[in-house]
């Protein structure tokens, strides 16, 4: 599960960074969505494993 919150804090930066600098906009998107599929993936492996 740690692995999973490390990944979530480095694509929420990604898109932070993307979202300041206006020339990254492409890093704020790809960011958001590495994100939401990091998020799904890892509540969706925690069911599994209840």
């Amino acid at each position: 599960m740690g692995i999973i919150i490390t990944l979530l804090i480095i694509w929420l930066v990604l898109s932070i960074l993307g979202f300041v600098v206006k020339g990254l906009l492409w890093l704020a998107f790809i960011g958001l969505i590495l994100f939401v599929a990091t998020a799904v993936w890892g509540w969706l492996k925690r069911k599994t494993n209840a």
